[in-house]
């Protein structure tokens, strides 16, 4: 079905507590949460919002890691009307402050070990108060506060989320009531998921990919199982341990839980749908196959209510057609339609007011840019096949200008990525000695393996094009992430001297 126009998710919630309260919503680390207990612990937080004198529309940040609280304060802000502002559990120095400033908090939410945190990113700035996570926050959250207002209007804010900034500065995408509903539609038609069923959940909330769960028990009639952090080597046994029906993947996910050893658990975890996005072709069916698995790849940005087509015919690589409150356009740069099979920006449209954000927050720029003539310009490269399947092709600003041609860093990095013993990697463009610009590949090697430089380049150069080739190969621990797990480009070294140079007089052959 396609939503209301005028649905919201707040009533869903107290109807729901109202008519079966000890219905279970969610296990945290095996821990039960009932509908009665988020309905109570809301209002208990909802209403100590109004006694400080926050009114619809105020912001309060909140700085806090996957918990039952979490979901009780999410809850309690969005039935008091009042504009949550996630953020990145991981953020520290500059990055946090800018989080913490620039939507003007009237309050601030942290755990309390970020608390110390959140106070030097505030050092000299007019600070918010802090509400720590901890004896403070429990004894609020376990008050007898009854909050009966009304539910607020579908196209009031629900949160301001800044993007993962993965090459600058995040900009805070308006998120409203209706999308959010939106959200949590969406997720249920990618991901079948059928009443009764369970969906485990390792992404954190402060990131859209974990925010957009948050109404669906009450739409699916679901239980969300969730653990605090993404870990490869426990995943399949806390999978089986929850019952889940359902696993989410985003970034190199899959890739990574296809570099695990192989074990018993690989067919032996009672999953029937693998949902998310990212999934490259090649990876679709050794998942697949493995794992025993279906995979339905979806598309979307925070921006049009997250998830904008759903690949529900099983064609490997495609992510699928619009849902049925969107429309997909692929413009060339002359900003014409282009022809099947041809590349164009993706362009999002709607006919439902609000399922497209409003804008970004104090950032009118950027909102134009984005925004024109109401559908969303999302930056984004795609095609379409003769049956009108959606094929992703990446950002079209991440791409490196190489020997007079454009080279895409995700075509780069999922070849790369197939490499057997390559865990994850990401390329950038750095200083040519003549001309554009070269490429610079980091690799992260998977457990307990060895990579060598020259031998992973001839690798790649019997599966890439010359000027796709990477010059430069550095090898890294780990990677600095978002919270949607892609990787901080931005923080990746451009420096020359600390990596394998194909070009150098001892490499060449």
């Amino acid at each position: 079905m396609t939503p209301n126009d005028d649905a919201g998710f707040v009533g869903l919630l107290t109807a729901r507590a109202a008519r079966d309260p000890q219905r279970i919503y969610a296990r945290f680390c095996g821990e039960a949460v009932s509908y009665a207990m988020i309905e109570r612990r809301s209002a208990a937080f909802a209403a100590h919002l109004r006694e400080r004198g926050l009114e619809p529309g105020d912001r309060v940040a909140v700085m806090m890691r996957n918990s039952i609280a979490t979901i009780a304060v999410v809850f309690g802000l969005a039935r008091a009307g009042i504009a949550w502002v996630p953020v990145n559990a991981q953020q520290r120095g500059e990055g946090l402050r800018y989080l913490l400033t620039h939507p003007q908090p009237k309050l601030v939410v942290v755990d309390a070990d970020l608390a110390a945190l959140v106070e030097e990113a505030l050092s000299g700035a007019e600070a918010p108060p802090i509400l720590r996570q901890g004896s403070e926050l429990d004894a609020i959250l376990a008050r007898s506060a009854g909050f009966d207002e009304p539910a607020p209007s579908p196209n009031a804010v629900f949160a301001i989320m800044y993007t993962s900034g993965t090459t600058g500065r995040p900009k805070g995408v308006v998120v409203s009531h209706r999308m959010l509903r939106l959200a949590a539609e969406g997720v249920g038609r990618v991901s079948a998921a059928r009443p009764g069923e369970v969906l485990f959940v390792w992404e954190p909330l402060y990131h859209i990919g974990g925010a957009q769960l948050l109404a669906l028990p009450m739409i699916r009639d679901i239980t969300l199982a969730m653990v605090d952090r993404f870990s490869a080597s426990r995943f399949w046994s806390q999978v089986k341990a929850e019952g889940a029906s359902h696993i989410h993947y985003l970034g190199g996910i899959l890739q990574i839980l296809l570099k695990q050893p192989v074990g018993e658990l690989d067919r032996d975890h009672g999953v029937r749908i693998a949902w998310g996005g990212g999934c490259p072709p090649d990876i679709w069916p050794q998942f697949r196959d493995r794992f025993g698995v279906e995979i339905r790849e979806c598309y979307g940005m925070t921006e049009a209510s997250s998830i904008t087509t759903c690949n529900d015919s099983g064609v490997v690589g495609s992510v699928g057609r619009p849902m049925p409150w969107f429309g997909v356009r692929l413009l060339g740069a002359d900003g014409a339609p282009v022809a099947p099979g041809e590349r164009g920006e993706i362009v999002v449209e709607t006919d439902i007011e609000g399922a497209i954000f409003p804008g970004y927050l104090d950032n009118p720029e950027a909102t134009a840019k984005a925004l024109r003539h109401g559908a969303l310009h999302t930056g984004d490269l795609g095609s379409f096949d003769g049956d009108g399947n959606l094929y992703f092709h990446g950002r079209m600003t991440d791409s490196v200008r190489c020997k007079g041609e454009n080279v895409s860093a995700w075509e780069v990095e999922h070849v790369a990525a197939e490499h057997e013993d390559v865990e994850d990697c990401a390329m950038i463009g750095v200083a040519s000695d003549v001309g554009e610009q070269d490429i610079k590949l980091f690799v992260k090697p998977r457990e307990g393996a060895e990579v060598d430089a020259a031998a992973l380049s001839d690798w790649l150069a019997a599966r890439l094009a010359p000027y796709q080739n990477p010059r430069y190969i550095a090898f890294v621990e780990d990677f600095e992430r978002t919270a949607s797990q892609r990787i901080m480009k931005h923080r990746l070294s451009p420096r020359l001297d600390d990596a394998w140079d194909r070009t150098a007089p001892e490499m060449v052959r």
